[in-house]
């Protein structure tokens, strides 16, 4: 079965002088794909976009765009991405419009093909009724807008968004979740933030990459079914931590504070033992709730660790 890759990324490493930014760092972005593309300040996100979008050359390793080799076929491989980096390079002075023609021109879009392609990232990005503003009387959020639409002015494939959403407040976040949404249905995205709930609202997959290595790559849907083997209990009189683990199905047994703890099973919920010698034995069961491990704790978990020999490394 043919490959529905967007982008293929093989064995990419890019040194500063003696420092390894990137070390033989691997994935693909399938058709029709949010990527929720993560890591601490200094993991080496910004460098490995860079170079995806063809502003930097790699040290090893191979990028391919929809089939072209970002370094033998750099214009048509650049044809097919679409590019907001974190500060959008929009100019103040300019109103949308002029902005949004210039950015068509300089996407070698036909003369009788701009005002379609314009029409459609406004549309598309919301800014219909803006298009004679001037971008430097606009707000943060609507200049991040503007910021979109240039990406998409030419229709690419595939669309790069870093930090979309930093500096904006509450609603103007969720006006960019929607639009990254509506973006993500058209076309294969890859979305750079450190706003975690964004990517799990959001994504259809996560990776996480640390000191330029990939610790952990998975789909949202194995994310948020990761801890669902495990209950959270709180007991007013506990018992030891062994007779918690005598219970029936439980593996073992993680103590949280003094009255709560974890238990972990391997197939079927020991929820019904549980509940039945409390009662017995009066241990005064209070809560009893499954696991659900957040993004954030798995970023934290993943990423304030050092290395090990083997990458956690997680596969959808």
């Amino acid at each position: 079965m043919e490959s529905t890759a967007l982008i293929k990324v093989e064995n990419l490493s890019r040194f500063y002088q003696n420092h390894r930014a990137i070390n033989h760092l691997s994935f693909t972005l399938e058709a029709g794909e949010v990527l929720g593309f993560l890591g601490p300040n200094g993991a080496g996100k910004s460098t490995t976009m860079q170079i995806i979008t063809g502003n930097l050359a790699p040290s090893e390793g191979q990028v391919s765009i929809n089939g072209f080799d970002i370094l033998e076929s750099p214009r048509d491989a650049k044809q097919q991405i679409g590019y907001l980096p974190e500060h959008p390079p929009v100019y103040r002075d300019a109103s949308v419009d002029e902005y949004l023609k210039y950015c068509a021109q300089l996407r070698r879009i036909t003369r009788q093909g701009i005002p379609q392609a314009m029409l459609q990232a406004k549309q598309s990005c919301g800014l219909s009724e803006v298009g004679d503003r001037l971008i430097g009387n606009l707000s943060k959020g609507y200049q991040q807008r503007v910021g979109i639409a240039q990406a998409i002015i030419h229709n690419p494939p595939v669309v790069i968004l870093d930090e979309p959403t930093v500096g904006l407040d509450p609603i103007q976040i969720r006006e960019i979740r929607s639009l990254i949404k509506n973006l993500g249905k058209e076309r294969s995205v890859i979305l750079s933030t450190h706003i975690l709930s964004e990517v799990q609202a959001t994504c259809d997959r996560v990776q996480i990459i640390r000191q330029g290595e990939l610790i952990y790559n998975a789909s949202i849907e194995v994310l948020n079914r990761g801890n669902e083997r495990s209950i959270c209990v709180a007991l007013k009189n506990p018992p030891t931590i062994e007779t918690l683990q005598q219970l029936e199905h439980v593996s073992h047994v993680e103590q949280k504070d003094e009255h709560r703890y974890h238990l972990f099973f391997d197939i079927n919920s020991p929820a019904e033992a549980l509940v039945k010698k409390s009662v017995e034995q009066d241990w005064g069961l209070y809560e009893l709730t499954p696991d659900q491990q957040s993004l954030e704790d798995l970023f934290i978990e993943l990423t304030q660790h050092q290395p090990t020999e083997t990458a956690a490394v997680v596969e959808s």
